[in-house]
């Protein structure tokens, strides 16, 4: 039978990584062991997982996790200015709550950017690590708890499919909340898991075939951070990094014009530091990472076309529900304008078994 294991986790620090497979040995013995399947799933909205083609990459040598993490704070320097932070214009934060709330859109927007997942399958047996990143584990000098669950399985086989289509507008840049009731996906899905009574196994929401110039994340669905500070992302994505880093340097005197020189000498150095750390060389990868400099938005992003929402009875012994962190939300982002006035999102349900 498919099992589930809950692990808490303390950060030290702002930016961390934690190796989840050797806290589970360290904590629960070898009980992954008997199965072929984990999937690693994070209840936080700037905190995930490296999937396990890039996390054994990585792993393979001691300086590519930090080199890694050091290019993802370089285009997202903390505190720069971002519309996110100025938690006076926040509506959804209220008034007596507001000095506790962090100060966090890099983290959110590095998340989103950088190749980071809400849950990610691995090999049980893979020898590996399998990293959990944390972007924004200390506020105010307090450690924040961070909770990740891991389903152990052998297979899983599809129970149902079906299609939802989301409205979007005419704007070339949008992000779409797929949680928002009058869309019904939320209901559609639930009326699946119940409807063939699934306890444990997972929902994916999958951009349909033809969807271009878009992906998907799972994330705070805050009006501020997708409008504005997103939204600049997926325009300019190097004019946003030069002007996020002149803000991050507080030079009074610094030239627009110089900046972006700079940012571009900055970028150019992490994406340097990320390739020999992983032993790259002049290798397609580090092509592709220089061609970063004259970016789309679809180059820069390094967004998924679908996201996994795990399926647990934890809760409710015997009825399945969605597994979600408190902000999660299911995104759909455009950066180009739709050729229809919708999209077309698959929902495929799973059992673990």
């Amino acid at each position: 039978m498919p099992i589930e294991i809950d692990l808490e986790l303390e950060p030290t620090r702002r930016v961390e990584v934690f190796d989840v497979r050797a806290e589970v040995l360290r904590r629960h013995g070898p009980v992954l062991e008997p199965y072929r399947r984990c999937l690693y799933a994070s209840h936080h909205t700037t905190a995930g997982y490296l999937p396990q083609s890039l996390g054994a990459r990585i792993a393979a040598r001691p300086e590519g996790v930090e080199s890694y993490l050091q290019l993802l704070r370089t285009i997202f320097p903390e505190r720069a200015g971002y519309r996110h932070d100025q938690i006076e214009l926040r509506t959804d934060v209220p008034a007596d709550q507001r000095d506790r709330e962090p100060i966090n859109a890099d983290s959110h927007l590095a998340f989103i950017a950088g190749g980071l997942h809400p849950s990610v399958s691995y090999a049980a047996q893979h020898p590996r690590p399998v990293y959990f990143v944390d972007l924004d584990g200390i506020h105010e000098g307090m450690r924040r708890q961070r909770r990740t669950t891991i389903f152990a399985y052998d297979d899983e086989e599809v129970v149902a499919r079906t299609r939802v289509v989301v409205p979007v507008s005419g704007h070339p840049i949008d992000a779409i909340s797929l949680k928002q009731p009058q869309l019904g996906l939320y209901d559609e899905v639930a009326e699946l898991i119940a409807r063939h009574g699934v306890t444990n196994g997972r929902v994916r929401l999958e951009l349909g075939r033809d969807e271009k110039h878009a992906g998907l994340t799972l994330n705070e669905y805050e009006t501020l951070l997708m409008q504005h500070d997103l939204a600049e992302v997926l325009r300019n994505p190097l004019g946003f990094a030069a002007e996020k880093a002149r803000h991050a340097w507080n030079d009074p005197l610094a030239v627009p014009a110089k900046a972006l020189a700079y940012a571009r000498y900055d970028l150019v150095r992490a994406l340097n530091q990320l390739v020999d750390a992983l032993g790259l060389g002049a290798s397609r990868v580090e092509r592709l990472l220089a061609r970063t400099l004259e970016v789309s938005a679809s180059r820069f992003i390094r967004m998924r076309r679908s996201v996994d929402l795990p399926v647990s009875d934890a809760r409710t012994p015997g009825r399945g529900a969605l597994v979600e962190g408190t902000y999660q939300v299911p995104i759909l982002v455009q950066w180009r304008q739709a050729e229809q006035p919708t999209r077309e999102v698959t929902i495929t349900l799973t059992r673990f078994v």
